[in-house]
């Protein structure tokens, strides 16, 4: 639906010279209607004029975009790459601007979602890494411009920082000296960096006012680096915290604790302890055996995202989970790489009965599911009626397995996303399990469409067309990781070089 004001203001943005030439007369509270209009028809020339004179003391982004009164279609989840680029040079001419004529006191550059497909005319997306650039490097050329004594505007930003940013996004958050912008990072995604260049890029961003806090993938870090991260301030503000594989591992010169006591693990707990707004926690693939009580016990706030995966839990973990205060507010749980229903299966039970009241996304992956555990399974789940999303990719389920899997998953009413494993038919006979990406590729295709098909109409036949089903092979689609795979492989190279090199020098002093 588009009001006849939106309509007016699509037919004024459509010709940019005759926008620019009644601009000056345009009321300052059809601005954000203006930019909308611009932004849905790609009119980088018109959004670029629009910040240059923005009249009101705000800008910000995602509400901008979001539906409205006007105009109810959401354009958050166009990252246009001509749009946002121009959206930063209109905001740097502002800044620049002589005279008493700039009002602008917050511009929010937040609220952009970042998917697969870009429904923008053009097709071309800015990610998150692109927009940190964008908005570093114009920082830091605004820094070189003569700049009169007055107040900066304040910029909000998501900040992705990799080596390959890292000088410009330390510049543009720890200025020299005053600059037309000051940049407040809300959250922080770091990659390929080391534990030093990490802690100073924390340290400039200011952890009082980061709400959420990414370390993925390349960071190489250990439980000291943890304690040290957590160390810096507090993180009063912060949300969600994500950390790399391996984060709890004792560093390297440690001695062991006596009596199997965890000093550092202990540490980090009490650290995570004192944020009050923490709710979200990720921590795949970091040993966890017999810790999880420790590390999860002291937290004061429930839990309502908690990512395990492949922690190596044991019984002891899984039963102080299925008990603890978290299990109850949990709305998204990650419990991929363990054995639960044939290692713990009544714990598993308690657990998402615990949870069923408001858990929204279960992923399963590589769990050791097969066709005999489909019983159990489908009684576990059908306690969750709030379900949304499931995900049980890397699983050894037969076709007729799924399908009674599926027939169960339409009991629960909520339900709208599943995905689901290539089924063991389509494989060699014997295949192994968990498989590597050669091992996953190799299926009969005619096979799995005609097993897919008959899983959709099992759907169908139960009137749930409103279920999407997929099986993407290697996991859902991650931006992130998408637009830095060529520093992330080049990051890669130099990280096995290096090793070869280190072990190359060993076998030399050996000799």
């Amino acid at each position: 639906m588009q009001s006849l004001r939106f309509i007016s203001a699509v037919a004024l943005v459509s010709h940019p010279p005759g926008a620019q030439q009644s601009l000056d007369a345009v009321a300052h509270n059809l601005y954000p209607l203006l930019f909308k209009a611009s932004y849905l028809l790609e009119q980088s020339a018109v959004i670029r004029l629009l910040l240059e004179h923005w009249p009101l003391e705000e800008f910000r982004l995602g509400p901008l975009l979001g539906p409205s009164a006007d105009h109810a279609g959401d354009l958050r989840d166009r990252a246009c790459r001509a749009c946002l680029e121009a959206c930063m040079h209109g905001l740097a001419d502002h800044v620049l601007q002589g005279g008493g004529c700039r009002r602008l006191r917050v511009a929010d550059l937040t609220g952009i979602r970042d998917v697969q497909v870009q429904r923008c005319p053009c097709g071309r997306a800015l990610g998150r890494w692109g927009r940190t650039e964008l908005l570093a490097r114009t920082c830091c050329e605004l820094q070189e411009q003569p700049c009169a004594t007055r107040r900066p505007v304040e910029v909000l930003a998501d900040i992705f920082v990799t080596a390959g940013n890292f000088e410009a996004v330390a510049r543009a958050l720890g200025p020299a000296g005053p600059g037309p912008l000051r940049v407040r990072c809300l959250s922080l995604r770091a990659d390929s960096l080391d534990p030093g260049r990490l802690l100073h890029v924390l340290r400039l961003a200011g952890p009082c006012e980061l709400r959420r806090l990414e370390v993925v993938h390349n960071v190489r870090l250990h439980a000291g680096h943890v304690q040290q991260l957590l160390a810096q301030g507090g993180f009063p503000q912060l949300v969600s915290l994500t950390l790399p594989a391996k984060a709890f591992d004792a560093p390297p010169a440690s001695t062991p604790a006596p009596d199997g006591e965890e000093p550092l693990l202990a540490s980090i707990a009490w650290a995570l302890s004192r944020m009050k707004q923490l709710t979200e926690l990720h921590v795949a693939f970091s040993t966890l055996t017999g810790k999880l009580q420790t590390l999860l016990g002291p937290l004061r706030t429930p839990l309502r995202v908690l990512d395990v995966g492949n922690c190596a839990l044991n019984h002891e973990d899984m039963t102080f989970l299925a008990n603890c205060i978290h299990a109850a507010h949990l709305e998204v749980l990650d419990l991929s790489g363990h054995c639960l229903v044939d290692l713990f299966p009544a714990t598993f039970h308690r657990l998402l009965g615990q949870a069923a009241p408001t858990l929204r996304a279960l992923t399963l992956e590589e769990c050791g599911l097969e066709d005999r555990h489909v019983g159990a399974l489908s009684l576990a789940l059908g306690t969750c009626r709030r379900l949304r999303e499931l995900r049980f990719l890397g699983n050894p389920l037969s076709g007729r397995a799924l399908r009674r899997l599926f027939t169960a998953l339409c009991e629960l009413p909520w339900l709208r996303c599943v995905e689901f494993p290539v089924p063991r038919d389509c494989y060699p006979e014997g295949s192994a399990y968990p498989q590597d990406e050669l091992a996953m590729s190799k299926f009969d295709q005619q096979k799995y469409d005609a097993i897919a098909a008959d899983l959709r109409a099992v759907l169908l036949r139960a009137g749930r067309d409103d279920i999407q089903v997929s099986t993407p092979l290697f996991g859902s689609f991650d931006p992130d990781i998408q637009e830095t795979s060529n520093e992330l492989g080049a990051f890669l190279l130099q990280a096995f070089k290096t090793a070869l090199e280190n072990f190359s020098r060993v076998l030399k002093q050996m000799e």
